[in-house]
């Protein structure tokens, strides 16, 4: 008998930030802690992060933004998602992301803010938990 399906996870990098070492680290521990990750690639813009989203019926949506456009792009794929009929979509952000920005980006939807150096089970353990 199969066990229960695992959570599908669109992980990206939006907008104009190269450095995808962090994101890849994530997306390799989350397959390995048997979640079923896509990995949408560089420079992805708001819009298709969100039609990866509802192409690949996903779960949640990791988004990994180091170069400070967070609180523009951001708010934009939730509005997006929400025009999309995808508001059930979870939402996580990783990155460099000064606090009080993490509290505003809450506030918005996301359901939470990892930053840097974050291990790979404390997002496993909320992914989990939040199903």
């Amino acid at each position: 008998m199969a066990g229960p399906k695992p959570l599908r996870i669109v992980l990206a990098k939006v907008g104009l930030d190269g450095h995808d070492r962090g994101i890849k680290v994530v997306a390799r521990g989350l397959r390995d802690s048997g979640f079923h990750v896509i990995y949408a690639g560089l420079w992805q813009s708001p819009e298709a992060v969100v039609r990866a989203v509802a192409d690949e019926d996903a779960d949640w949506l990791g988004l990994s933004l180091l170069s400070g456009a967070h609180m523009t792009l951001v708010p934009r794929v939730i509005d997006l998602l929400r025009q999309a009929n995808l508001a059930d979509v979870g939402v996580l952000v990783g990155g460099i992301i000064p606090e009080e920005d993490a509290a505003k980006l809450i506030d918005m939807g996301v359901a939470r803010v990892f930053g840097p150096g974050t291990p790979i089970a404390e997002i496993a353990q909320f992914l989990s938990e939040r199903g």
